[in-house]
Formats: structure tokens, sequence, C-alpha cells
């Protein structure tokens, strides 16, 4: 199929890769060109495809048609819900944890059950079980198997011992919208939100019963005390999946800024992935065009120093917006960052410095970051103590635009 868009009814939500899904291919298709061949090569997926059946022959045992006839009825039915076409195969494994997986191949589904799973799922979280892994399939199979090619490229950068902290950033988020995504997969094939949130606790539990809003109320409660960034690797936490699912449900129309907010966080230096690299360097040029709003300060000398960052600079540079310095947006380490910029071009210019300097400085407090600015003028620009004085107690003078 080229294309994942589904949905149960015409008021239900559809599914759609996420955004990063699509962004983290976009840039890996453009960036990494010659590893984007290799990965989506014939020959390469021919070894994994051996390599997958032999895995499945070893570590399972493969359930057919007329020993779990209600299990494949029901796997019938999701696919059909999910608009799905594949040869759909299910196996138990041997370990005692419950879960499910799919292992994908194209054209092929093939769901690996883990414990007591099957025992413990009524038939709607079954159906959240099934659509949650089938929408793997669905999401590995759209647009060509692009999204199955980033994901076996970052696969493959995390065994590489050399790999970039964007790189495994990268693959860590790209991992947690991809859970993320399927288990919308789960509650369109349920029909409903509650029995994909009952699935994911009875599976991290083990409890035989479980309800669903009791858990997105413990869930709330946790956020009101601790709405810090997923810590996670693989699959976001539990608590955070079934917000997010619940989110979706009902079109909340903040989910994309929650997703934003719970899964990356701000703006970070310590915590940058592929996108966020190009992300800083876009607001980077817009800091300097905002810092050199101030027509004063555009002299020769600054400009040369701009073209040191950047070479095509142009008068019409747009400027970064007052919510782009807020830190919901932007941590103390791209704070920082940004007042080195700003103090690099403040001292280009002799004949400019000491406005430069007062101009950086407000906009340092207006972002937060006026004592780390007012250190960097100490240590990195060798500022005497009587002259730093004399900037910081001028900040009632103007303001910081």
């Amino acid at each position: 199929m080229s294309r994942v868009s589904v949905g149960l009814q015409s008021d239900n939500p559809g599914l759609e890769p996420l955004a990063y899904h699509r962004q983290v291919v976009a840039y890996l298709k453009a960036a990494e060109p010659a590893v984007w061949a290799w990965a989506s090569s014939l020959g390469v997926q021919e070894q994994h495809a051996r390599e997958l059946r032999a895995d499945l022959l070893r570590e399972t045992y493969r359930l057919t048609p007329d020993s779990h006839g209600p299990v494949y009825a029901a796997c019938e039915t999701v696919m059909a819900r999910l608009g799905l076409s594949a040869e759909t195969t299910l196996y138990q494994a041997g370990d005692g944890a419950m879960n499910a997986q799919l292992r994908f191949l194209p054209g092929e589904a093939h769901v690996v059950f883990h414990g007591p799973v099957l025992e413990r799922l009524d038939e709607g979280e079954l159906a959240a079980l099934l659509g949650h892994e089938l929408s793997h399939y669905g999401l590995w199979s759209a647009d060509g198997g692009d999204f199955h090619t980033a994901a076996r490229i970052l696969d493959h950068t995390l065994a590489d011992p050399g790999a970039s902290p964007s790189h495994i950033e990268t693959a860590r988020l790209y991992s947690l919208h991809t859970e993320l995504f399927a288990d919308r997969g789960g509650a369109l094939a349920a029909g409903e939100a509650g029995p994909a949130i009952s699935t994911l606790v009875k599976v991290q539990t083990g409890l035989a019963s479980v309800d669903p809003a009791a858990y997105l109320g413990q869930a709330g409660e946790l956020e009101a005390a601790d709405a810090s960034v997923s810590q996670a690797y693989s699959h976001p936490e539990i608590y955070l999946r079934a917000q997010a699912i619940d989110k979706w449900w009902r079109r909340d129309p903040d989910l994309e800024a929650w997703l934003r907010r719970r899964l990356h966080g701000p703006l970070s230096l310590d915590r940058f992935d592929l996108s966020d690299q190009q992300a800083l360097t876009a607001l980077t040029r817009r800091f300097i065009a905002r810092f050199l709003a101030d027509e004063e300060l555009q002299s020769d000398t600054v400009l040369t120093q701009v073209r040191a960052y950047f070479p095509d600079w142009t008068a019409a540079e747009p400027a970064a917006a007052d919510d782009e310095l807020t830190p919901e947006r932007i941590d103390d380490s791209v704070r920082g960052y940004l007042n080195y910029v700003m103090l690099d071009l403040a001292i280009a210019d002799p004949d400019t410095r000491d406005h430069a300097l007062a101009r950086a400085l407000r906009q340092a407090q207006a972002m937060g970051g006026k004592d780390a600015f007012l250190a960097a003028l100490k240590a990195d620009a060798g500022l005497p103590k009587s002259e730093i004085t004399s900037l910081s107690r001028g900040l009632g003078k103007g303001g910081a635009r």
C-alpha cells in the first residue's frame, strides 16, 4: 500500500504517520542518499527476510487457523477495519512476560504473542492489541516502505559504536512516535480509546481487570505534579501513551503541542536530534535578525561577522518572535549559546560596542539569561567589573526588542 489513512467512522480520527516520521524520512533521503539507497536495496531486504523467518522458526510456536480460529478471525476483522491487506501469521513466544510484537516483511505480517496475553484480554482489548501490532505493518508498508527504511537505518546506526548523540536521539524519538502511531491504530481497531488504554495497563501490570478512565485520572495527577519530558528509550511511558491515545481520540487541539512538550521538551544542546540541529540553525538566523533590528548595530564590521555565521545573509531576514525564546521553547543551554552569539556580534565593532552590549544584556534579561550573560562578559569578553556594573544598572532604561 502506498499510504496509511484509515478510520472506522466519519467522526473518528484517521490514522496518518506522525509529522516526526515524515520529517526524519525527508532528512535521511536528503542528507544520507547513499545510506538510504543501501537500506532500501533488494539484497538487504532479502537477507533480512531470511534471518527473520529463521528466527521465528527457532524462537516461537506457530499458531494455525485450525488450532486458534478465534484469534485469526479477530485478526481478519482488525485488518479490514484498518484497511490493510497482508498474509498474516500468528505465533506464541516461549517467554513469560505479557506482550506482542510485529515482525515485518513486505506483504507479510508476523505477529508474535508473549506470555499469557491472549488469555488476559477481552474481545475489545484483543482488537486493540492486534490493531496496535498491525498498525506497525501499515506504517512500514506506507509510502513504498520509506518509514521502515528509516527505522532500519536508525537501528543500524545504534549498532555503530561511533554513532553521534544526535543520531541516537533521533532513533529514540522515531521509536517513541512509532509506538504512538500504533497505539492510535489500536484505538481504531477497537472502535474506542478505552480498550487500547486498558490493554497497555494489563500488559504492563499483568492485571486481569483495568479501568481505563481511572488510569487516565492517575496519569493526569502525575502530569500535574511532574510534567517532565519522556526519558523512555523505545516505548513512551504507559501514562504518556494513555494520555496520547485519549487526546488523539478526542481530537484535542493541544495534542501536537503536548506531544512536543512531553516527548521532545524545549530545544536543548544536550538533547539534540537531527531535526533539532536544523532548528537551531534556523533559530540562530532569526535571533541575529532580531538582534540587528536596531539599525545602529548594522555596521559593515558587524555584518561581516554575521556573514561568518551565514554567508548568504540578506537584509530581509525574518526576526525571531518573543514566544520562540521562552523556557517552553529553549532551555538554559540554548539561551547560553544565544548569549554568546550576541556577545560575538556586540564586540565585533568598537564603534557600536557599548550600544550593542547594552542591547544584548536587555535581550539576555528578557530570555531569563541575564546572570549567565554577565558572567560571560567577565570570563570571556574580559570586561572590567566597573563596566559590567554600569551595564547592569542601565537595564531599566530601555526594552529588549
